[in-house]
């Protein structure tokens, strides 16, 4: 049921976007970092109508595997640089590792090109505002891939949230559970130009276990602390119309799967300047869930209970009964997968109207600083607050 829900909606929008803008206005994209990722989103520029024209990727099978998935025709390369110098490419897609994010979106809008940058907007503080900066400079559209701001049923439950009905919010709980049994162990199974893949992180020998694991590594990522608490923080500030945190605590125990530096169990409490405390908690070793119920969401208000999960909502009203009824209870099951092809609709969208995306870079730092206050929290033992004045952390 929901394959056919998915192929009405994709062929509905095509279609109106090919009627309203003519066949002979399709966009170019191509997309950097074929991973599975990436893949996902060769699928979706396709079948919303763009032309994926072009892979870029350092792996020889994700590269052979991404031009496969691509349009007729779509061109190879291993270096984005080469790929910018194709004045027919209009939109760049960036799901690489997070240490690459920056220089290659950079690069793009500088030759010109919209892109769609993935989350987490960058590896540092300092990137995130150069990407800004470049963004804002060429007047490129950029959309960030925290595809909940594009969903009908997070829209709706933002409309609730602010509406009045819970009150003050002085604190939200959130969460996002399952379980990691192990790194991903393997041979290389074709080239990788592994110099090129570090780029700026630290030289290291040839390592496959950091090439496929890289999540789990300090060097380019800060595990899914910052992988799933970039989703969950962006609503949490999008919901409480929120930019900066003041200050962040993180702390964590681990980490428990062997082989990784970054742990998978790990606590958050950001202080926003609004007067409420966020806090996202990542169990990674928990029980498993099935990924309709695997976070939620929880803003505490004054009147009322509020929460948000990938696929639902309630409102539960201030009651003394021992048994209290939710004012609001919203349930759809299979709609979070609609949340990237509308994301990535309207990041199309905008490259025709030129009209701000839903997620545009400054909401991505604002997000980014966050996490990277709390990877800098959780690596030096201490409460890290933020300069907003200096664009800088103090510890």
């Amino acid at each position: 049921m929901f394959e056919t829900t998915r192929r009405a909606f994709l062929a509905s929008t095509a279609a109106s976007a090919a009627q309203i803008h003519g066949a002979n206005d399709r966009i170019r994209a191509a997309v950097v970092g074929a991973g599975g990722r990436g893949t996902l989103h060769i699928e979706t520029f396709k079948e919303l109508g763009a032309e994926v024209a072009a892979v870029c990727d350092v792996y020889e099978p994700n590269l052979a595997r991404g031009v496969k998935a691509a349009s007729p025709g779509a061109k190879p390369y291993t270096d984005h640089r080469a790929l910018l110098e194709d004045k027919s490419i209009d939109a760049i897609v960036v799901a690489t590792p997070d240490h690459w994010h920056a220089p290659i979106a950079i690069d793009a809008v500088t030759a010109g090109k919209d892109v769609y940058i993935e989350k987490p907007l960058a590896h540092t503080i300092e990137e995130g505002f150069r990407i800004i900066d470049a963004v804002r400079r060429t007047k490129r559209i950029a959309q960030i891939g925290v595809q909940r701001r594009s969903s009908e049923l997070f829209e709706q439950g933002r409309e609730l949230a602010r509406s009045g009905a819970l009150g003050e919010i002085r604190l939200v709980n959130s969460q996002w559970l399952n379980f990691q049994t192990s790194l991903r162990s393997g041979e290389l199974k074709g080239k990788l130009d592994w110099n090129r893949w570090l780029g700026s992180a630290p030289k290291k020998p040839l390592d496959p276990t950091r090439f496929l694991n890289w999540y789990y590594f300090w060097d380019y990522s800060g595990g899914l602390l910052i992988g799933q608490g970039a989703h969950i923080i962006d609503v949490i500030q999008w919901y409480m119309n929120s930019t900066f945190p003041t200050a962040v605590t993180c702390s964590a125990t681990g980490p428990h799967v062997e082989g990784a530096e970054v742990p998978e169990t790990a606590s958050l409490a950001a202080e926003f300047p609004e007067g409420y405390l966020a806090v996202f908690t990542l169990g990674y070793r928990a029980m498993r869930y099935n990924w309709t119920n695997d976070h939620i969401t929880q803003f505490h208000g004054t009147k009322a209970r509020f929460d948000l999960g990938r696929e639902s909502y309630a409102l539960w009203p201030a009651s003394s009964a021992v048994d209290p009824k939710a004012a609001a209870d919203v349930r759809r099951l299979g709609s979070f997968n609609l949340a990237t092809v509308a994301h990535v609709r309207n990041f199309l969208e905008c490259i025709r109207s030129r009209k701000e995306p839903n997620a545009p870079v400054e909401a991505g730092q604002y997000t980014n600083v966050a996490l990277c206050m709390a990877m800098e929290s959780l690596r030096t033992g201490r409460r890290v607050r933020y300069n907003s004045a200096r664009r800088a952390m103090e510890v």
